[in-house]
């Protein structure tokens, strides 16, 4: 009987609302959002193409490139359907099981991403510091059981969410400001206490992304450290250029990242459009710019995507 009354207090479905404030705008929204997500979706389909089809490309470095591509095409896919679907008035609703599916798939994504960039800097740390051992920890097996990890840490982290989740009631409570389904969005919806879905959510921001910044921290002082000990400029440039690209992209994700994790505790200050607005980027604004980064800053990876793209014009 209590089980069935709990079950009663959960909504068949959310209604989301989108930018909270900003609805005049949703149209126009829509068209930055749509282009970055085509955008999205092109550049990491190419870079993984590439990847997968060249076998000169089949080194560590490109095989964590092509898992970051399926990462970000996880974490935008995940939400930017349903972000477009609510500004061009499509659909707003969600059940609460896709809803919790949704919620899943994003922030599971996100950490597997986390994962991916702390065994990208540790892999440019022995490229670096330590190339004589590189080939001997950087096997292929090595690479197969990180992906592995990054998959069941990101499991292990977000499951126990679910029934965190599904144990609140909502006293038809259904009505989300947001574009998509995020864990403490779920949970502020609750006529009960959620002390334990922020402390926990709190405690998994802690230990896991942030955890993996302090040791790509790390990772890259100890990079820059041994650059500036090398006796060759150029060397030193071409240390410095290849830990650019990814210290530009650890930035893009984790700011607005841990800018939206931190402002559902603490920031009540803050504009809830601004929340929202940043919450979509971290799902977004890496994405399309991964693919883009990486190719400029690695000339075999852009003389690859030119053939692939070249072939590929000349069979039309």
């Amino acid at each position: 009987m209590v089980a069935f009354n709990q079950t009663s207090l959960q909504p068949a479905s959310f209604l989301l609302l989108g930018m909270a404030g900003l609805e005049d705008l949703h149209t126009w929204l829509s068209i930055p959002f749509c282009l970055m997500y085509i955008a999205a979706l092109l550049g990491n389909f190419i870079l993984l193409f590439v990847i997968v089809t060249e076998r000169s490309l089949h080194e560590p470095m490109y095989l964590f490139l092509a898992m970051l591509a399926v990462a970000d095409l996880i974490l935008s896919s995940s939400t930017v359907p349903k972000t477009l679907s609510i500004f061009w008035s499509l659909s707003r609703e969600m059940s609460f099981h896709a809803c919790l599916t949704q919620m899943f798939f994003t922030h599971l994504s996100f950490i597997a991403e986390s994962t991916i960039l702390l065994a990208m800097a540790f892999d440019r740390y022995v490229a670096i510091c330590n190339p004589l051992r590189y080939a001997t920890v950087f096997t292929h097996l090595m690479i197969a059981k990180i992906g592995l990890a990054a998959i069941a840490r990101s499991f292990c982290v977000m499951f126990p969410t679910i029934f965190l989740l599904r144990r609140l009631p909502y006293c038809g409570h259904s009505t989300m400001p947001h574009t998509y389904c995020e864990h403490m969005g779920i949970a502020r919806l609750a006529c009960a206490d959620i002390s334990v879905n922020i402390w926990y959510g709190f405690a998994t921001t802690l230990l896991s992304p942030g955890v993996d910044v302090v040791l790509i921290g790390v990772s890259y002082a100890l990079i820059l450290r041994a650059v500036f000990r090398l006796s060759s400029k150029d060397a030193q440039l071409k240390a410095v250029g290849t830990c650019s690209s990814h210290a530009c992209v650890i930035l893009m994700f984790y700011m607005p990242a841990f800018f939206s994790f931190f402002t559902h505790r603490f920031g009540h200050n803050v504009p809830h459009h601004v929340h929202i607005l940043l919450a979509n980027l971290y799902v977004l604004l890496p994405p399309m710019l991964n693919p883009i980064i990486y190719t400029m800053k690695n000339k075999l990876i852009q003389e690859k995507v030119s053939q692939v793209l070249f072939r590929t014009g000349q069979v039309r």
